[in-house]
């Protein structure tokens, strides 16, 4: 592809010598050790690298092309550099205002501009994004279309699955796989997109059909700094990117939905579908019944009812249902394939994930790792329990929760957590979660400040903090495992071990049922 086309629609591009545009470019690459020959590498800030350090590694590697921003001092150091006057003899170096922004745009039409050939759809939030994206692709697959999905737990070209090491990957990365999707004939494609894609740009120049957003509660501050940037990076999805005659779908039973809800409002040419367990919601729900086996309600939209039954538990999968059925409407599904995929979706892997060999408690793992997933988790569990034993002589279910703080991120709401787990639980073992370059007992530290009582122990050791937890369960309790969900992995000093709380659960329960046996 010539280098021409690669720029196009790209602006604040600053280019000195336009005979080189003609240039044949047979690679893209933001990383230096991914260059070839005829590539065109684009120099990007990370969190830990800085791409504009190896501008010559990618030039001595065959780049013939190199974007940097203009306001990086060690793009402008090269540029100025001796290295770079000979480079300029025979290649184009182009400097810009954002280097990340000129990455989405080149990367678009290195792959053709594949979102234009698809139903994209972008689904961004707090929590939420990875159960609404899967029932959203049940949903699909019911009214049978072939879908793809980008997302936290892996992404998936039809049935066939790959690793996911970003919920949204990086811009280069997410149009090689909207092209990898359409390729493969996929019709539509189902993105989560998270608040650090829509930060760095990674998904612009993407046309979003359609866009859900679930819900805002403090997450990475560590990152965005203030919720306030949290929120502006997630609404970009709505203001910025979405297609013209687009629809967003809206959560305003959340103050930032509510929020965004009414700013799009006063653009009278943009689409909305709300959705929520109030009156003023499109699209809502009555006559809910939750237990641990499932829900059955009925969905209202406008004067239409539907009943509808999921394997999901809990008022937070009802909010996803009502999510994923309002995605559906906004893109003319009708409503037998609706509940169809509703009823068809599986439990979603460290989403609530009942884990269970036989033992006489109950075990859920949950990826809740922020204040407002984990009181979710715990309060849902709580409400389960109840429900099942009304009426009966049961006594109250005892709620195990074992939980800790990942490291190098948001340290504020680590009492929150704290605060919240002691407050809900019985009983609590803090321990680790992925403590990263930090150490454990600093972050357990931390999340002990908030603790409101004495119903916590602490053990750092992520796999004994599980067995206690285990050993401990009695009949009937329930022992929820949180903070990592499907993650399979622990990541320790820069480290990362093979790690899986869904195993270590099956592992422990089969020694203790054998015991047992034995015994």
């Amino acid at each position: 592809m010539m280098l021409r086309e690669l720029l196009k629609d790209c602006v604040d591009l600053g280019i000195r010598d336009e005979s080189f545009l003609n240039k044949e470019i047979k690679g893209v690459a933001y990383d230096s050790r991914n260059v070839g020959k005829d590539c065109l590498f684009v120099a990007v800030k990370g969190e830990r690298q800085n791409g504009h350090d190896y501008i010559g590694e990618a030039v001595k590697s065959g780049a013939v092309s190199v974007v940097y921003e203009l306001n990086n001092s060690c793009g402008e150091r090269f540029a100025r550099s001796d290295d770079a006057n000979e480079f300029r003899s025979r290649a184009a170096l182009i400097g810009v205002q954002n280097s990340r922004k000129a990455l989405a745009c080149i990367a678009n039409n290195y792959f053709r501009r594949p979102s234009e050939q698809l139903i994209l759809i972008g689904v961004t939030g707090t929590n939420g994004k990875t159960t609404t994206t899967c029932i959203l692709k049940s949903i699909l697959e019911s009214f049978g279309k072939t879908v793809g999905l980008v997302g936290t737990i892996h992404h998936m070209i039809k049935n066939r699955e790959f690793p996911a090491f970003h919920t949204t990957p990086e811009a280069l990365e997410f149009q090689k796989l909207l092209n990898d999707m359409l390729i493969a004939g996929c019709t539509h494609v189902i993105s989560e997109v998270s608040s650090h894609a829509l930060a760095q740009y990674r998904v612009d120049h993407s046309v979003f059909r359609v866009a859900g957003f679930t819900n805002l509660t403090r997450d990475h501050l560590d990152f965005h700094k203030t919720v306030e940037r949290y929120f502006q990076a997630k609404e970009r999805l709505f203001r910025e990117l979405l297609s013209e005659g687009g629809i967003a779908v809206l959560n305003i039973d959340d103050h930032f939905g509510r929020g965004l809800n009414a700013e799009l409002e006063k653009d009278r040419m943009r689409k909305k579908v709300t959705y929520g367990l109030g009156p003023d919601a499109d699209i809502t729900a009555r006559d809910i019944r939750s237990s641990f086996q499932g829900l059955n309600f009925t969905i209202v939209y406008g004067n239409e009812t539907h009943h509808v039954r999921s394997k999901l538990s809990g008022i937070t999968n009802v909010y996803n249902i009502l999510a994923a059925a309002g995605l559906a409407v906004s893109l003319d599904i009708p409503w037998q394939s609706i509940s169809k995929g509703i009823e068809l979706t599986e439990t979603v892997r460290g989403r609530f994930e009942k884990v269970d060999l036989g033992q006489k408690f109950l075990c859920v793992v949950d990826y809740a790792h922020t204040e407002d997933a984990l009181e979710r988790l715990i309060t849902t569990a709580r409400e389960l329990s109840a429900t099942e034993r009304a009426g009966t002589s049961l006594p109250r279910s005892r709620i195990v929760t074992v939980f800790g703080c990942g490291g190098d991120r948001d340290r504020g709401k680590r009492p929150k957590m704290g605060e919240i787990a002691t407050r809900l639980s019985d009983l609590v073992i803090i321990t680790s979660d992925n403590p990263r370059s930090e150490e454990p007992a600093d972050i357990i530290r931390d999340i002990e400040k908030g603790a409101v009582g004495k119903n916590y122990l602490v053990e750092p050791d992520r796999r004994e903090a599980i067995r206690r937890a285990l050993d401990m369960a009695e009949d009937e309790d329930i022992v929820l495992v949180a903070g990592k969900g499907h993650e399979e992995y622990q990541e320790i000093k820069g480290v990362r071990y093979q790690f899986s709380d869904r195993t270590v659960i099956e592992e422990i329960i089969r020694e203790n049922l054998m015991k047992r046996k034995t015994s």
